[in-house]
């Protein structure tokens, strides 16, 4: 077993000394590998003896107390329609535990918190009607406070000190603060005013009732520019979107307009596709007063279904910070932590993030050691959806499901834009201290249906009659400043007048708007890489490494700290590991991988693999990560034996498709110098993430003309496994790809959206892995994977296929044919059967009858290669397509017209079908049925053969 310095371990290394058995409520490893950063951990000061005893002394002064803070939010005036079915709080009545003297004194040392933390001056008097008065207005007031429910301590006094230590003069803002909501909230409404005048058959999904939410991510931007954030990345849906694209984020309208009359937001020479209004995109640069630094706001671009954005965002934000990270320590500074300058916000919808499991999904990653991005704001945007409360949730709120992560919640009524600029205030300065995610709902109402041509009444008769009768949010806190001699009317009326003359200036200049003013297509880290439509565009870089660099990195990956001690059965796995590299055959898949991984990693890239069990495999085969059997310290071998900037980062996720492919996704949109692969514990367990697939990856290219490198690897292959565990369902990733159908020999490469790969051996893998950041430009790679391949001697690869010179190759022809000419069938095929076939043929001594060429590549198809290889069988009577797969799946369907494109220019008559017949199901779970079905297909390749 190759070792380095104990010292080198103890870099990485773990502390031994476990928590104790009270407080270890979940088993760890002790992941100090690279990507893990050891969060921050505060306490507040205990309370003291004084405060304990009056504790005791007035316990049930105490217990009325921590009622109010537990169950205040359920008597809060939250509503700004005052719909909200409120029943009494009995808790609430200090009666019930038996205070009914309202003059009577009690000390408030230890239970009132409305001195600094930590301080404690002694005994203070105040009578229970001061008390009860203070505490209502804190918490039965227009922001509910839910954070009793967390089983931190130290979150709780947080909370408490937080809320009960301020007066009045603490929350007032300043006049000019109070004049800037206002022209927030005014020119919203005048924006969406105009909308309806000149485009009334336009669903633009307007703010109207909800103007609120833009002063409220105002003042957030603005707190945490403040506090050193430099970035920001935005995941919301569409309501709105129009509104804070103008309003806060600089999209010029006349972009807007040009997109509403019709035209492209793209340059035409891309040849993209775009997307609707309600999806647009902006990355402004703002300078917020008081803050040492500008603000980078991106806020990313989004399909229709909704919440799917988020794990995107996540993902990018977590990889721009470690982007950071990298080049802060390349400057010696070390002491950033997630957080500190890169933020996510996420804006929701009541009704989607209680109803779609995506958000549970994304809350569930927020804590986790490699999907961790030190805390998200969420804006839940409540405007109540068409269907009712009743019927939309199981639950008293639409937050309920954020308490699965203990979350705390601060409910606002939207009303009353001071209130909620308090409570995106209290949202950030606790995300800022603990760096976890909080929400704040918002509530609020839409002045009309789902979109401005719905007609709401429908169903909500009452609602829509209270919500007509209401002046609108901006007109009411006009006339609420006017009043108070904070702005006057004509002030007020210029504000409006100004912004509706320069829209209609921006509705004139539209007509001559050119589209690209708006984007960033290849411009920040993505500079250097070209547009994969274009005619610079390298499809087949060479990809082969120095064949000692290669036993170097094999070396490496192995290699673990002297005295680490790992598993007796993983000696076997070193043992083969070091003998395939001196001997420089029978390399496998695992081999073939970390080869990539490190070779990449030599030439300054990172790699980041992420999925269920990713460090050892689902199959047991990876090791990439070693956890020694006495501490269970981890380390990654690559990280800790090859001397390079690039890493690799293994990021075991928890149980979720949806919600970790969108964050991997994400890591791709920000980084084009990482390769970043999400694995499927089963090739099938994709679908549980389809919206990601066909919204994002096989999409965004046209819609957005965003790149992405990322790697599904999807284990595919029948093998008795039943319906589920054998298909990565390769038909639907073929579907989704725009692969041409014709044979254009003159034409450039197709640029595809999406490269779908079937390779058979590890060589193959090795060059698909590097292609991905070899190539000047990004692309989506869908990898079905091997299963059985995995240990399969024959399957091996010799080390010089993987050196210098040596590419992948879409088509393999097969070897063992040394004279065409004598083959009578040429069967083509993909994946693992290939070696089934082989073994068969040998067995029935028809080695130079027929041929199998395995099509490696099937997006795109590679119509050039195919004909190199069948051209070579003139002789051939017939050229078969099998497959293990059913006829209705597999790559059938998008291989037979491309093969008879190929073959009608060879003169030579249509690919005839051999294989399974249709089927509901992949593959049957009777045993005794699927391997008389295995029979029937091998025994097509060979029938009518002498």
């Amino acid at each position: 077993m190759s070792n380095v310095r104990a010292t080198s371990y103890l870099l990485t290394a773990p502390r031994t000394r476990r928590p104790a058995l009270s407080t270890q409520l979940r088993r760890t490893y002790y992941d100090y590998s690279y990507g893990y950063r050891e969060p921050r951990k505060f306490t507040l000061p205990d309370y003291t003896p004084t405060q304990l005893e009056n504790r005791v002394v007035n316990a049930p002064l105490l217990r009325y107390v921590d009622s109010l803070r537990t169950h205040g939010h359920r008597a809060a005036r939250v509503d700004p329609l005052d719909l909200l079915q409120r029943e009494e709080v009995a808790a609430l009545n200090p009666t019930r535990y038996g205070l009914d003297e309202p003059e009577r004194a009690y000390d408030i040392n230890g239970i009132v918190w409305n001195r600094p933390v930590g301080e404690d001056a002694g005994p203070e008097h105040w009578p229970l009607e001061r008390i009860t008065r203070h505490l209502r207005e804190v918490y039965v007031g227009r922001i509910a406070y839910e954070y009793m429910h967390s089983p931190s301590k130290t979150e709780r006094l947080w909370f408490s000190h937080m809320l009960e230590k301020e007066s009045d003069e603490d929350l007032r803002l300043e006049p000019e603060e109070r004049k800037r909501i206002h022209e927030i909230l005014a020119r919203s409404e005048v924006f969406d005013q105009f909308l309806q005048l000149k485009f009334p058959n336009l669903k633009r999904y307007g703010l109207e009732g909800g103007e609120s939410m833009l002063p409220a991510l105002d003042a957030l931007f603005a707190s945490a520019s403040q506090a050193g954030v430099e970035h920001i990345l935005i995941g919301m849906p569409h309501r709105g979107r129009l509104n804070l694209l103008t309003g806060l984020l600089e999209f010029p309208p006349s972009a807007l307009f040009h997109k509403i009359k019709g035209a492209s937001e793209v340059p035409e020479e891309y040849g993209a596709a775009g997307d609707v209004i309600s999806h647009l995109t902006a990355s402004p640069t703002l300078q917020y007063p008081g803050a040492k630094k500008p603000l980078k706001l991106s806020l990313l671009p989004n399909p229709s279904h909704l919440e799917a954005v988020n794990p995107i965002a996540l993902g990018k934000t977590r990889a721009k910070q470690f982007a950071l990270f990298k080049e802060l320590e390349r400057a010696g500074e070390t002491g950033c932590l997630p957080g500190d300058r890169v933020m996510c916000v996420q804006l929701h919808g009541d009704a989607s993030f209680t109803g779609q499991g995506v958000v549970m999904e994304g809350l569930g990653l927020s804590n986790l050691p490699h999907y961790t991005v030190g805390g998200s704001v969420h804006l839940v945007v409540n405007i109540g959806y068409t269907t009712p409360a009743s019927s939309a949730r199981s639950s008293l709120y639409c937050s309920d499901v954020a308490k699965m992560i203990n979350a705390p919640v601060l409910h606002v009524n939207g009303d009353y834009p001071e209130d909620v600029q308090r409570a995106i205030d209290i949202a950030f300065k606790y995300r800022n201290y603990f760096r976890k995610d909080i929400i704040v709902d918002l509530i609020v109402y839409r002045r009309w249906g789902h979109n401005e041509l719905d007609e709401p009444a429908f169903t909500q008769p009452l609602m829509y009659e209270k919500i007509r009768s209401r002046r609108s949010v901006p007109a009411l806190y006009e006339e609420r400043l006017i009043d108070e001699n904070v702005l006057t009317k004509d002030a007020a009326e210029s504000i409006r007048a100004n912004h509706k003359e320069f829209l209609a200036s921006e509705l004139t200049a539209a007509a001559s708007h050119k589209p690209g003013s708006t984007l960033s297509v290849l411009q920040g880290q993505w500079k250097g890489l070209v547009w994969p439509g274009s005619r610079e565009a390298v499809w087949d870089p060479e990809t082969g490494v120095e064949q000692e660099t290669l036993k170097k990195v094999g070396r490496a990956s192995v290699t673990v700290p002297e005295g680490f001690v790992i598993h007796p059965r993983l000696q076997r796995h070193v043992k083969n590991r070091l003998q395939a590299m001196e001997s420089g055959a029978g390399l496998d898949w695992a081999t073939a991988e970390a080869l990539a991984f490190g070779s990449l990693m030599l030439e300054g890239y990172d790699v980041r693999i992420s999925g269920q069990d990713v460090g050892r495999g689902t199959f047991s085969q990876r090791h990439a990560m070693l956890v020694d059997q006495r501490t269970e310290g981890v380390v990654v071998p690559l990280n800790l034996a090859l001397d390079c900037s690039g890493r690799l980062e293994l990021a075991n996720s928890s149980l979720s498709e949806m919600g970790v492919l969108g964050f991997e996704y994400g890591v791709s949109w920000e980084k084009p110098d990482i390769l970043p692969i999400w694995e499927a514990q089963f090739g099938d367990f994709f679908n549980g993430a389809q919206v990601i697939i066909d919204t994002f990856i096989s999409s965004a290219e046209t819609k957005w003309l965003k790149q992405s490198g990322i790697v599904l690897l999807l284990p595919h292959g029948l093998d008795g496994a039943g319906p589920e565990h054998s298909s990565s369902r390769i038909e639907r990733m073929l579907q989704l790809t725009n692969d041409p159908y014709t044979f254009d020999t003159g034409s450039e490469p197709a640029n595809v959206n999406m490269n779908v790969v079937f390779p058979t051996t590890p060589a193959q893998y090795f060059h698909l892995l590097r292609r991905q950041l070899k190539r000047n430009f990004r692309k989506p790679l869908v990898v079905a994977g091997p299963k059985g391949l995995l240990r399969l001697a024959a399957a091996g690869s010799p080390l010089e296929d993987l050196a210098t010179g040596s590419r992948f190759r879409p088509v393999l022809d097969d070897a063992a044919v040394s004279d065409p000419s004598t083959v009578a069938r040429v069967v083509c095929m993909t994946g693992k059967l290939y070696y089934d076939l082989v073994k068969e043929r040998q067995k029935r001594g028809l080695d130079g009858k027929v041929a199998f060429v395995r099509i490696e590549e099937l997006s795109p198809f590679p119509f050039q290669a195919t004909m190199d290889v069948l051209s070579r069988y003139g002789d051939a009577k017939e050229i078969v397509w099998l497959q293990e797969e059913p006829r209705n799946q597999g790559a059938w369907t998008h291989v037979e017209p491309r093969l008879n494109a190929v073959l009608d220019r060879l003169g030579r008559d249509k690919v005839v079908y051999r294989g399974r017949k249709e089927d509901a199901v992949p593959a049957p779970g009777i045993a005794s049925l699927y391997g008389a079905q295995q029979k029937t297909v091998i025994d097509a390749a060979f029938d009518r053969l002498q």
